[in-house]
């Protein structure tokens, strides 16, 4: 039996209603942090709270996730809200090949 963790990506929704991305191995652990503005809180969310999430997905490797983070960052507020709506699929836009 694997002893294997998923990571998470997930986009937070502050009170200005700027929009936050991020991955974690631990989902509900990682919101606490970023929620409590605390030390372990992201730099970007500090007095943005309170903080709702408007979406998460799992990926079974590291890289899968940070490639799907980068992805998701280029992404436009409108884009992020469509993923988070459910009219925009993730591994669409992960599995996308950008051309230069």
């Amino acid at each position: 039996m694997s002893n294997h963790q998923q990571w998470h990506l997930y986009i937070l929704r502050c009170a200005d209603d700027t929009l936050y991305t991020g991955i974690t191995l631990d989902l509900e652990r990682r919101f606490e942090e970023h929620n409590s503005n605390g030390p372990k809180c992201a730099k970007y969310l500090r007095g943005r709270q309170p903080l709702t999430m408007i979406y998460h997905t799992e990926f079974d490797d590291k890289s899968a996730a940070l490639k799907a983070e980068l992805k998701v960052k280029k992404l436009t507020k409108a884009q992020k809200k469509l993923l988070a709506s459910g009219k925009l699929v993730i591994n669409e836009i992960a599995a996308s090949k950008t051309h230069h």
